[in-house]
């Protein structure tokens, strides 16, 4: 199996261009939460095991964001599961989105998406959290 290394550097999530939004890499938080609770769509918490400890969405996947270069052979690549990345807010799930479309191919990631307003949001709602 072959790995590659994906980098999502500091420059990439402070660049004005990560707060322009395509409409193929967003999903509501309204609309990842029900895809995700349908069994639809996985979800992928890339916060920082600190963060997880806070709480996360039952049954998501918890690949850190540090940890996804060495892990994103663990992404799903079907085309028919659409895959939701969900950090804090949404500036590291959408640089890395758009990291793993530039550097592992567009159309290989093409059914994942960040979601808008990240567990923050999730949290401030009162929705159902877990300790991992």
């Amino acid at each position: 199996m072959q790995r590659r290394s994906l980098v999502v550097s500091g420059a990439a999530l402070c660049s004005p261009f990560a707060w322009a939004q395509r409409s193929d890499e967003v999903t509501t938080l309204d609309e990842a939460r029900r895809l995700h609770e349908s069994g639809t769509a996985v979800l992928i918490d890339i916060r920082e095991p600190q963060e997880h400890a806070t709480g996360v969405a039952a049954g998501a996947l918890l690949i850190p964001m540090s940890q996804l270069g060495k892990r994103v052979q663990e992404i799903p690549v079907s085309p028919d599961k659409p895959v939701l990345l969900i950090c804090n807010t949404q500036n590291r799930s959408s640089s890395t989105l758009r990291a793993l479309r530039q550097q592992l191919g567009e159309q290989r990631y093409a059914h994942v998406r960040y979601v808008h307003g990240g567990m923050s949001e999730w949290a401030k709602r009162g929705w159902p959290m877990v300790k991992p």
